[in-house]
């Protein structure tokens, strides 16, 4: 058995006992592969954890940036009470119609907004309505501007909120001081950000599962 076989098994195992998909959460991705979206959703063990964190953040505000297909979306606004709300911000129109129908199916249309459009132009507009601060961010976008996506996300919340930067492993380029690639540069920028900042304080964990070899960070707004 390949190393890659045994992480899709015990993947599958996670899966199937702890965070098995539902028909909407199985939509969801069945559309997104039928929309020829890119197959890069969080698995359904990633997603689960998203509601958890959100859950045991107590969460009523989530900001996301990078819908995708909404599954991700799905399993975030899920963790949220009835009066919550969910803003997740998409550069791609075609992504967005994917998802908002997606988001419409599991019935959490009333709580969460699919924004389109660069997010780094998205966010400053956003915080021109000066918004409850967010409880929880969700990172998942082109990687290369994570180092504005973070300094949007200090912006936008408050202290105790929770800040989640996604792939940022990028299978161990991370480590490479001499990868210039635009997603290496600009997820060790986030990094270092997230390392030196004096309102965060954060740590970032390597994964293996279906999606291969990947890992993501974790920081905590201090004040």
């Amino acid at each position: 058995m390949s190393e890659s076989q045994r992480w899709d098994d015990v993947d599958f195992y996670f899966s199937t006992h702890l965070s098995p998909d539902d028909d909407v959460l199985h939509a969801a991705l069945r559309d997104s592969e039928a929309a020829d979206l890119p197959h890069v959703s969080v698995t359904a063990p990633q997603g689960k954890l998203l509601q958890l964190l959100a859950e045991i953040q107590g969460a009523r505000t989530i900001l996301e940036i990078g819908t995708l297909g909404g599954y991700s979306t799905i399993w975030l606004a899920r963790a949220l009470p009835s009066d919550g709300r969910l803003v997740s911000l998409e550069y791609s129109p075609k992504h967005a119609e994917v998802a908002t129908r997606n988001i419409a199916r599991a019935g959490l249309d009333k709580i969460v907004e699919v924004r389109v459009g660069p997010a780094l132009d998205s966010l400053p507009h956003l915080a021109d309505e000066n918004p409850a601060p967010f409880d929880l961010v969700f990172i998942d976008a082109d990687k290369a501007n994570n180092p504005g996506y973070v300094e949007w996300a200090l912006k936008l919340t408050r202290a105790g909120s929770l800040i989640i930067v996604d792939n940022v492993v990028r299978g161990g380029r991370v480590a490479d001081a001499d990868d210039t690639s635009p997603d290496v540069r600009g997820t060790r920028a986030a990094l270092e950000l997230i390392g030196s900042h004096p309102r965060l304080s954060g740590t970032a964990i390597q994964t293996v599962g279906s999606k291969g070899y990947d890992g993501f960070a974790l920081a905590r707004v201090l004040a």
